[in-house]
């Protein structure tokens, strides 16, 4: 109801194709593995639906991310009610299945990492994580929300909100440093893993 209200409000009307695209992509592909994850792992949905930060520095970043969809919704939309840009139909198509391509990569690292939180945390017991796509980059899961984020303004249509979604690369730089400190500190195994897999979101970039 909240991503409905911050996509079709400053529409102005529910006849926003961009809008209703957006939200299929959005929660279809979230209510299959929700389902998935109830039946086979309940315990990795339970940690997934938990975002309460207890780190100050993650509760910026956190708050920055509220800051940056309100803004981007609201600019998608209103850019949709007065017709600022336009975005060719083939950037959105190809931005819908840059989206689900996203989606597929969030669902193999939930596959292959069982300690996989939305809350930068260390469990006891953990265990660094270093096949499959932990042995391309650090964390892939950032990879997957940077390319899922920075497809959502051309799958809305509008140009203008890719201005604020660019932000989110800046803001996920502060949270993935901030956790690699914590896991260097307090996951054994770390500090060596970071030493074999030098790249944290972009192979062969950074």
């Amino acid at each position: 109801i909240l991503v409905g209200a911050l996509v079709f409000l400053p529409a102005g009307t529910f006849n926003f194709m961009g809008g209703w695209l957006f939200m299929m992509l959005l929660f279809i592909p979230i209510l299959i593995v929700g389902i998935f994850l109830f039946i086979k792992s309940p315990k990795l949905l339970e940690k997934r639906l938990d975002g309460k930060e207890k780190e100050s520095t993650q509760k910026g970043v956190v708050a920055l991310s509220g800051l940056m969809f309100l803004s981007g919704f609201t600019v998608a939309g209103l850019d949709f009610r007065f017709g600022w840009s336009s975005v060719p139909r083939m950037v959105t198509v190809i931005a819908s299945v840059l989206f689900l391509v996203s989606y597929a990569i969030y669902a193999e690292v939930m596959r292959e990492n069982a300690y996989l939180s939305r809350t930068v945390k260390v469990e006891e017991g953990q265990q660094v994580v270093d096949t499959g796509l932990y042995g391309i980059v650090r964390h892939p899961m950032y990879m997957a929300t940077v390319l899922l984020f920075l497809m959502i303004p051309l799958v809305l249509g509008s140009w203008y909100a890719l201005i604020a979604f660019a932000f989110y690369p800046a803001i996920i730089i502060v949270r993935l440093k901030d956790e690699e400190e914590l896991l260097t500190r307090e996951l054994s195994g770390y500090a060596e893993y970071k030493q074999r897999v030098k790249y944290r979101i972009i192979p062969f970039i950074w």
